[in-house]
């Protein structure tokens, strides 16, 4: 009996991961290190989104360490946003968690090139398995919730889901304190709920609203109107308010900046503007979300990454000289 249900599980399991790109898959055989190094590298380069996954303003001996993380959360997420299933993403997340526990194991050995890379970034930064962990939470989450009743349920999601990103990012560039967590925390947040603002249609036609229940009954705005993409007054207006609450978060996480050394303060600096660039988008399309996907040109991706780069110096020159003692 024991057979044919073990039988069974491995052939869902082949048929779920058929449904995803076949180098997602994982192998019967572990690639060597150098190899699996390659996997992360070539998945991150070709995943660029908003910007570089690997800042320019990264020390470069830090960078295969953010190519092995960035290649753990981009299969996570599509783990639970490609597959079209839920049966199937729940499966794959099983799946996946079991090789992050071989990754953490004395015994077991993981197959996949993702966590063959990963394990080596988990050893030099001591990174505790929880973090990881904590990003499926979030995704099996998604499959089994489309809808938040208050603005603190979907802080309690942005926990999971958008949080231990700037953990990972603290660890790898060495800090481990509560008080840089907690910074960080406030901007992985902005950022997560900047995306959900600019993404209203796109969750709704995969069944998920983000925004609070509790607030589209304030401002009297229905799923009806959100589903025939009618940005009606009473929608704009509610926009209005969430975009200033991101704003707010935002501006709780900059004291971040100041807290780290010069090159991650960069990259913070710049994933920050990115976000408020994302509301300021929303903002000159006079909150209008609905069937028109807010986005930032090239351009001022470009202006950004200028404006990133030059902020120290900026602040420099601003600052008042300091008064040398007189011997």
């Amino acid at each position: 009996m024991s057979t044919v249900i073990n039988d069974e599980m491995l052939t869902a399991s082949l048929s779920d991961w058929a449904k995803l790109p076949p180098e997602y898959a994982i192998p019967e055989v572990a690639p060597s290190l150098e190899s699996a190094r390659e996997y992360c590298r070539r998945l991150a380069r070709s995943h660029y989104e908003n910007f570089s996954v690997a800042s320019w303003f990264l020390p470069s001996h830090l960078k295969q360490h953010f190519f092995n993380v960035y290649a753990y959360c981009r299969i996570s997420d599509d783990l639970g946003d490609e597959v079209g299933d839920q049966a199937s993403s729940l499966r794959l997340l099983d799946d996946w968690e079991a090789e992050l526990n071989a990754c953490y194991s004395d015994v077991a050995r993981p197959r996949h090139p993702v966590f063959v890379a990963l394990a080596e970034t988990v050893r030099k930064f001591e990174i505790p398995r929880q973090e990881f962990a904590n990003l499926l939470t979030a995704f099996r989450q998604d499959q089994r919730v489309g809808r938040y009743e208050t603005f603190t349920d979907l802080l309690g999601y942005c926990r999971n889901s958008a949080n231990p990103v700037g953990h990972l990012v603290l660890y790898l560039c060495g800090y481990r304190d509560a008080e840089r967590q907690q910074l960080s925390d406030y901007s992985c947040t902005a950022l997560q709920i900047a995306n959900f603002w600019q993404d209203v249609s796109r969750d709704y036609a995969i069944g998920r609203i983000y925004l609070p229940l509790e607030d589209l009954r304030r401002f009297g705005v229905s799923e009806e109107m959100i589903r025939a993409g009618e940005n009606s007054s009473a929608f704009c207006e509610m926009m209005r308010f969430e975009v200033e609450r991101a704003r707010q978060w935002f501006a709780q996480g900059m004291p971040l900046v100041g807290k780290v050394d010069g090159k991650l303060a960069l990259d913070i600096e710049l994933f920050s503007r990115g976000g408020q660039e994302i509301l300021n988008a929303i903002e000159r399309q006079r909150y209008a979300v609905l069937g028109r996907r807010p986005v930032i040109s090239k351009a001022r991706r470009l202006a950004l990454v200028a404006s990133a780069a030059l902020a120290p110096i900026t602040r420099k020159l601003s600052s008042p000289p300091v008064a040398r003692n007189s011997r």
